[in-house]
């Protein structure tokens, strides 16, 4: 039996997780963690009945340990906070932690699971992007398993594994241009929350969302691809595939393209992750080349979508100049959804704030927590 975390449990990734489970008799979910959303969690724990589940708000849990013990259910202990999400990322027992907890939150239990020898089925680009000079060493230091779940880099793990040696020469990130691809920035001043939750392929949560429109979300994945795959910026490259059919590709040194084709369901990446590098009877869509009229490509327009080339420039930068651009992001794109600031605002934030910040080589996590809240702070200010 696989035991299993589940950090973020709510969340679009967490809830598709668990529906992976539900159809593997041979998994088992040992420990559950969420915000707040207590309403769904109890009915997460009454039907996999985790051992343990963490609410990080301290209130919530309180609510849902009274309503656990209320129907009767006195085996599953309720933790809150950041102590909470640590207990569940290294509880005993557990085979491998699902790291979908949205935001930088999810960097100090990750490294706590790591250091129990824990592998990682990694969803939270965050801890990479601003972590990724930390959490690398460590992997193979314990001699974990850092396992992609994003369907880009499960794309290019699928098509990597297997090679032997053959480093790759260089990775072709897909994406699928989101709902104002083809549009140029005039066009995009008026543009409301509900404008940008409009993805054409795929269903995600809410900020994800935004950062798909906004092509940051492409940048937080090139510079995840840099730690995960150990390559250079300038053999990472971003196509516009806007039927999301092709995943990524990844070129070899004599030329050889090798792509990972599929339907946009999160479910493939997630099971892959969950029982690599056994491929398991998977319920869905399939792809039906008949009815396919075409795959396209298109170049990403850097001026109009900035944020992508924002990402570049952070990775260039390296350092705590990371940790900036993704937190500058995260606090702009809440404004964005609080109707507190405008769409092209976003980018305007990050590069605000990446121009004001001094960098810092090699940042600890006391430095990249503390820039976080700097950075939060500058935005406040504006």
């Amino acid at each position: 039996m696989k035991e299993i975390v589940i950090l973020g449990s709510t969340g679009s990734i967490g809830t598709q997780t668990l529906e992976v489970i539900s159809n593997n008799k041979d998994m088992h979910v040992k420990a559950l963690a969420a915000g707040s959303n207590t309403n769904l969690v109890e009915k997460q724990v009454n039907k996999f009945m985790p051992e343990l589940v963490c609410i990080y708000n301290n209130g919530k849990a309180l609510e849902l340990k009274k309503c656990l013990e209320a129907k009767g259910n006195h085996k599953t202990k309720v933790v809150t906070g950041m102590d909470g999400l640590v207990e569940c990322a290294t509880i005993d027992g557990a085979d491998i932690v699902v790291a979908a907890v949205s935001g930088m939150i999810g960097i100090k239990p990750v490294i706590e699971a790591i250091k129990t020898g824990k592998d990682i089925a990694f969803a939270n680009k965050e801890t990479l992007v601003t972590a990724g000079h930390i959490i690398m060493p460590m992997v193979h230091k314990y001699g974990v398993k850092l396992l992609p779940v994003d369907s880009e880099h499960s794309a290019i793990f699928q098509c990597i594994s297997g090679k032997y040696n053959n480093k790759p020469a260089r990775i072709i990130l897909t994406a699928s241009g989101g709902p104002f691809r083809g549009m140029k920035k005039e066009a995009l001043k008026n543009i409301m929350p509900e404008d940008a939750l409009k993805h054409p392929n795929w269903s995600m949560g809410k900020k994800i969302t935004v950062d798909s429109s906004t092509m940051v979300n492409k940048g937080l994945e090139v510079i995840e691809a840099k730690w995960l795959f150990n390559m250079d910026f300038d053999n990472i490259e971003v196509v516009i595939q806007p039927q999301s059919i092709i995943h990524s590709m990844v070129e070899f040194e004599d030329g050889a393209v090798i792509a990972q084709l599929g339907t946009p369901d999160m479910k493939l990446p997630i099971q892959y992750a969950l029982t690599y590098p056994e491929r398991r009877y998977l319920p869905g869509e399939r792809l039906d080349f008949y009815k396919m009229s075409q795959i396209t490509f298109e170049k990403p327009d850097l001026e109009t979508f900035e944020g992508l080339k924002l990402a570049y420039e952070a990775g260039q930068a390296g350092g705590s100049m990371l940790t900036v651009f993704n937190a500058a992001n995260e606090k702009a794109v809440a404004m964005f959804l609080e109707r507190k600031a405008g769409y092209l605002d976003i980018t305007r934030i990050i590069k605000e704030c990446m121009q004001k910040h001094k960098n810092i080589d090699n940042p600890s996590l006391s430095d990249i927590l503390e820039i976080e809240q700097d950075v939060y702070s500058f935005i406040e200010s504006m």
